[in-house]
């Protein structure tokens, strides 16, 4: 069952998107705005919301801190745990914030007060312009991408000119098997599409398995960190805690991959990741909130992963930017 707004009003009576294959059908966000002439790219204009759980609010939050726009782009936690009223501020919870921008108790305000008929659901990462009092983007590649673009930060270029065309279509190929694939598996309303999803999940990780075996990076020849990057990680850093128990996409663990496993490693501990990722939030997102696959709301306890372990990819072709390396 999903919670939403239907003209403005807050329902808990609609269900989870299914096509009629039963295929997880995700719903497309509303808030599609770019910085640029509309919304200059202002230091202190705009806040972040996310969820440290969410992996595509986590995209958003890494561009951010690769880039060094925390004193640029302000940002508020949502609570990991997503009750029938949505995301809330719970600053008391460790690494949660209140809303400081406009004082709400659920993020579900923003979008009312940036629509007051919006209809859809309330998602992270959330772009909110304080001169114009409204929602800028909630679609998380698109904040990634213009936060790419419009800051220039320490300098730091996740999205180079040169690389856009060949950026995008590595993040396309890995959205629908890969970045959804796992929620594809883990909603799906059929046996069928289950293991369809499955099917292609594991090839596509297949495949990426063997084209990082020769470089360091997914896009080119691996010679640079970009956003593609960050989407693949964003996935695979909660793979094996989460995707693989809670939405059966047991498989194999991405830590049993010769290739993918030192590749998260790698990329965890390119300076300003680590600091983005908490397992905890993650955890008691996925096994607490989505009592439809876990009613008891038991909390997995492993498997231990050591994300701080060598991983030798830097023999690769391919290096994280200079000006991370300085700050490490």
């Amino acid at each position: 069952m999903v919670n939403m707004f239907v003209d403005g009003e807050w329902r808990t009576d609609t269900y989870e998107f299914e096509d009629e294959d039963g295929e997880f059908d995700r719903q497309e966000t509303t808030f599609r705005d770019w910085l640029g002439d509309d919304y200059p790219a202002e230091d202190g204009r705009y806040h972040l919301y996310v969820s440290r759980a969410c992996p595509w609010a986590h995209g958003a939050a890494m561009v951010r801190s690769l880039m060094g726009l925390e004193d640029a782009v302000s940002m508020d936690i949502v609570d990991p745990y997503r009750d029938e009223k949505g995301w809330q501020f719970t600053p008391e919870k460790d690494d949660c914030t209140e809303d400081t921008v406009n004082g709400f108790d659920y993020l579900g305000e923003t979008y009312v007060e940036a629509d007051p008929n919006y209809t859809g659901r309330v998602t992270v990462p959330v772009l909110w312009d304080r001169e114009n009092e409204t929602i800028v983007n909630n679609e998380s590649i698109e904040v990634m991408k213009m936060f790419a673009q419009a800051f220039e930060g320490n300098g730091v270029d996740l999205y180079p000119e040169g690389m856009r065309d060949a950026i995008d279509e590595a993040v396309d190929a890995i959205y629908d098997p890969i970045n959804n694939g796992v929620y594809r598996a883990g909603f799906a309303g059929t046996q069928e599409a289950y293991e369809r999803a499955v099917e292609e999940l594991f090839a596509a990780l297949d495949q990426w398995d063997a084209i990082l075996e020769g470089q360091r990076y997914m896009v080119g020849d691996g010679e640079q960190l970009t956003l593609a990057d960050l989407r693949m990680f964003a996935t695979l850093v909660r793979f094996d805690q989460v995707y693989h128990t809670h939405f059966k996409c047991n498989r194999r663990l991405i830590q049993q991959y010769d290739n993918l496993w030192p590749y998260v490693r790698d990329v965890y501990q390119t300076p300003g990741i680590a600091k983005t990722v908490n397992m905890d939030h993650i955890k008691e997102h996925y096994y607490t909130t989505h009592t439809d696959i876990n009613p008891t709301g038991f909390v997995a306890v492993g498997p231990d992963l050591d994300f701080e372990a060598d991983h030798d990819r830097d023999e690769l072709p391919g290096s994280p930017p200079e000006e991370l390396l300085e700050t490490a």
